[in-house]
């Protein structure tokens, strides 16, 4: 099968693009033809709150070949990347839609293709609406959607999304699968050794920090914690919001010798030192759809505790892979960490991680996306 996929892409970095580079080589090694067209020019820098787009640090298995012809702003590339497409002449065209900032120029590229050739068309949704909502994002969303033929989406939050939209869209779910990239479990004994960690128990917040993620709520649970439980929190992400504000939060709940911050992009051959060194992983989002941070945490076989928004709580079984708490509380959050290490729960969730795993094969994905071109 001849494909083209549109998305965030090697050498851009984050869960986008590595989620498109692991499907780029899924899909080679089923012996299928994949043209991957990306970003020249992501974000412009003044909508841009990181320190960088890109990072030529990742791993080998998603240093993939792309053609960066896209700019997010700039019309006569949504042309040139639709005439490009047009000559390749793919049997499926696959867009990766997150939010609706790229909806202009996905929009217009598939009511392009749409109008001129037999491809069909894919958005696979990360999300249907932003976490972050804005004024004019249901209308954005939907001028890009109307015109996928089928949507493939990874929680049942994602699909309420879509469905709310396009009651009648043609979809299929399939859980977002592990990621594979950051490799196999390592000994904790000597990730802490390599971090210079010393705690014996340890609970982890990883990846961007933005206000929907909720530090503040974890950071606000820790003098609770620290009554009954000695441990550190460990927080690993580049800030997206101040950092001063919340080393202001941490020194006004004084806090502060058991709070570490390492507030940079991780590279890929390093995230698996962060969650071995770690007994659990904490999400304490205000909202979410699914969180691709779960699925590394499952592929390197660490429980959650997290809170019941999204499609979260699809995922973390409650007390079996983790625990599954009330956004926006910060108690219930204490109570669930207190209780993962009073009750010794660490090693019982790690096993039953270990089994729900299998659920979230790669295999899935692509014989989802074989099996939409043959309908």
């Amino acid at each position: 099968m001849n494909i083209v996929m549109v998305s965030a892409a090697y050498p851009l970095r984050g869960g986008i693009a590595q989620h498109a580079g692991i499907l780029y080589n899924k899909l080679k090694q089923r012996g299928h033809d994949v043209c991957l067209i990306t970003f020249k020019r992501q974000y412009p820098k003044i909508f841009f709150p990181g320190k960088s787009q890109t990072d030529t640090r990742q791993a080998d298995s998603i240093k993939i070949p792309t053609e960066p012809l896209l700019d997010s702003l700039g019309p006569w590339s949504w042309i040139k990347s639709y005439r490009r497409i047009r000559q390749l002449n793919p049997d499926l065209l696959i867009f990766k839609y997150w939010m609706p900032f790229f909806a202009p120029c996905y929009g217009v590229i598939a009511r392009l293709v749409k109008k001129n050739t037999g491809t069909t068309i894919v958005f696979l949704c990360h999300n249907v609406m932003a976490h972050e909502r804005r004024i004019g994002d249901t209308f954005l969303t939907k001028f890009a959607l109307q015109w996928g033929d089928f949507f493939v989406v990874q929680s049942e939050a994602v699909k309420k999304q879509l469905l709310d939209l396009f009651p009648k869209a043609d979809y299929r779910l399939v859980p977002h699968p592990l990621f594979e990239i950051f490799g196999e479990p390592m000994e904790k004994a000597a990730a802490k050794k390599q971090l210079a960690l010393s705690d014996e128990h340890i609970i982890l917040f990883f990846g961007y920090v933005k206000a929907y993620k909720g530090l503040d709520l974890v950071l606000q649970a820790m003098p609770e914690i620290l009554k009954k439980i000695k441990l550190r929190l460990l927080v690993v992400g580049e800030f997206y919001q101040s950092e001063v504000s919340f080393r202001q939060q941490i020194a006004d709940l004084h806090i502060e010798e058991a709070v570490t911050i390492r507030p940079d992009f991780v590279a890929n051959e390093e995230v698996s030192l962060y969650f071995a060194a770690s007994n659990v992983v904490v999400l304490p989002y205000r909202s979410a759809t699914q969180s691709g941070i779960v699925q590394i945490a499952y592929q390197l076989h660490k429980p959650c505790i997290v809170t019941d928004v999204g499609g979260l709580a699809e995922v973390v079984i409650d007390n079996q892979t983790g625990f599954v708490v009330p956004p926006e509380d910060h108690r219930a959050l204490a109570d669930a960490v207190v209780r993962f290490f009073q009750e010794n729960k660490e090693h019982q969730f790690v096993e039953n991680v270990k089994l729900e795993k299998s659920r979230y094969s790669w295999d899935f994905m692509v014989e989802t996306i074989e099996n939409l071109h043959s309908e």
